[in-house]
Formats: C-alpha cells, sequence, structure tokens
C-alpha cells in the first residue's frame, strides 16, 4: 500500500502552463500519474500536450475541473502572492489533499489557507515542500522518481535534498519505499511529522520508518514521544544541521534555534530517549534500517 496518494489518485494541477507547473507536469505524467485537469486563470479551454500522447484539460478554476474530471487531489505551482489563494480554492473545490510545492509564501497567508482547510476536512502537504511519492502508484510534486523503488520502508522528512539522498542510498541496497514524503520547512505547515508517523503505522506494507528532521522548532521531539507511545514499527532518525552555528538560519525559514529545545543535540537526545535509533550522518541510515529490519 502507501500512504496519502495511490493508484487511484486524480490529479489537478493549479499553474499548470507556468514553467515550473508545466515542466514537473510532464514529469508526473511520464511517471504514471494521472493528471485528469489543470488550472490557470484565463486559459480555460485550451489543452496541456503531455509525452507520449498524454493530454490535460485546463480549465479556468478549481471548482470546474473538479466538477468536470472527479479530481481528488491538487498540487500547486503559483507564485508565492497566490499560492494561499489557490490552496483556499483547492480546499473550496471538493479535493480531499492539496500539496503547496511554492516556496516563499507569507505566513499570515498560510495561517489562513490551513485553518479554511482544516474546516473543510482538506489535507495540505507544505507549502515549500517537494511533495510526495508512492513508487509504483504514484507521484505528486518535484522528487524524482529515478532515485525511488518499490519496497517496505516509509520516509518522511522536513528537507527536500536530505530526502533524496536516504532515498536513493536506501534503493541502492534493495530497500524500496512505501511513500516518501517530503513534509517542508516552513514554520507553518500543514502535515507534519506525526501525521506521517500515524499513517505508516496504519499502513499494513510499511514496516520501517526513516524520519529525517531539522534544527529549529520541537517538532521532532514532539514526534519522538509519539513514536514511543504509538509506533510498533522501528523508527530510524537523523537530524541536519547539526554544526550550525547558534541563531543561525540554515536555508529553510522554520530551521532556526531558539534556546535550546531547537538544537541538533536536543533533537538527537530526544530520539534516542523515545527509542529511535539516530544516524550521526546520512550515510548511517541504511546500516541503522538493516539492522532494525533484521
Amino acid at each position: 500500500m502507501s500512504i496519502f496518494i495511490d493508484s487511484d489518485t486524480r490529479l489537478v494541477v493549479q499553474g499548470i502552463t507556468g514553467r515550473d507547473g508545466s515542466f514537473h507536469t510532464r514529469q508526473m505524467m511520464e511517471y504514471g500519474t494521472q493528471v485528469v485537469a489543470g488550472v490557470t486563470p484565463g486559459k480555460g479551454g485550451q489543452t496541456f500536450e503531455g509525452p507520449g500522447g498524454r493530454t490535460a484539460p485546463i480549465f479556468n478554476s478549481m471548482d470546474e475541473a473538479v466538477a468536470e474530471t472527479g479530481a481528488n487531489t491538487s498540487v500547486i505551482y503559483v507564485p508565492p502572492a497566490f499560492a494561499a489563494d489557490a490552496v483556499l480554492e483547492a480546499a473550496d473545490s471538493g479535493v480531499t489533499f492539496v500539496v503547496a510545492i511554492t516556496e516563499g509564501v507569507p505566513v499570515l497567508d498560510m495561517a489562513r489557507a490551513h485553518a479554511f482547510a482544516r474546516d473543510k476536512g482538506v489535507r495540505v502537504l507544505g507549502p515549500n515542500c517537494p511533495g510526495l511519492i508512492s513508487p509504483g502508484k504514484s507521484k505528486v510534486g518535484i522528487l524524482p522518481a529515478q532515485i525511488v523503488t518499490e519496497g517496505p520502508i516509509g520516509v518522511v522528512s522536513r528537507s527536500g535534498t536530505l530526502t533524496y539522498e536516504a532515498v536513493f542510498q536506501l534503493t541502492n541496497v534493495g530497500l524500496g519505499q512505501t511513500t516518501c514524503v517530503g513534509i517542508g520547512g516552513d514554520p507553518l505547515i500543514g502535515t507534519n511529522f506525526i501525521d506521517c508517523l500515524k499513517a505508516f503505522q496504519a499502513d499494513p506494507d510499511t514496516t520501517a520508518v526513516v524520519m529525517i528532521g531539522e534544527i529549529g522548532g520541537t517538532d521532532e521531539q514532539e514526534a519522538a514521544a509519539f513514536v514511543k507511545e504509538h509506533m510498533t514499527k522501528p523508527v530510524v532518525g537523523f537530524i541536519a544541521g547539526q554544526t550550525a552555528p547558534p541563531g543561525r538560519r540554515m536555508g529553510h525559514a522554520g530551521a532556526i534555534i531558539s534556546g535550546s529545545a531547537g538544537t541538533a543535540e536536543e533533537k538527537m537526545k530526544a530520539f534516542a530517549d523515545n527509542g529511535i535509533a539516530v544516524a550521526k550522518r546520512p550515510a548511517d541510515i541504511v546500516g541503522l534500517i538493516q539492522d532494525a529490519i533484521a
């Protein structure tokens, strides 16, 4: 199985005619994702030409796209100033899952969008995330499909590039993945570690989980406590930013240390105290997973 997306995912691409939207739509189509529609205001009635003769109709609004195609998922590739409105429009259209790839979205705008989506019962992943991929089933976002393979390991990460590194290493030793999820590095995101851990725990095909965190905030500590209380499957953890000086922002808006709670040392200690095997380097992840499932 998988979490959040599968072969039944019917995807609408918001911003399908833009540079990033069109490029990644072709990548998703090529992987086999059911891209059933695109949305670009003012370009309704046109057709998106994908690889291998695949096409998708373009609509002016999400309401039209969902009504015409029965889409259940949306992915957003629109500029930061309009991304939160795109989330609002998607959440109001009838889809149940929205993946916001856009980075640089104003936090206040996203706070309103997240609240609206929650009220509608719509899951949001992101913003500022690479999306997710369920190998052999569906890809929504920008994760490179060539590094994944089907298998029993779940992956959840705040860091896009470290997600790729961990997945590449797992694939190289024959450890495929059920789903790889990049939750994003903004201070305010829709789907967090615990949401993903719950889903992996409930997924019968996931036997172990890799969780990659970063400095800043306390999400990793809260996830570690959840693992101890609720997870029966082994979890291997890694924290990026172990050499970051105090107060230094390391790439992501959420990766800034305030006090001791956000340090790599505190997070790694929380992992160890709650039964999570801790990798000191990304290269250690594979060995720890192999030990955990042996």
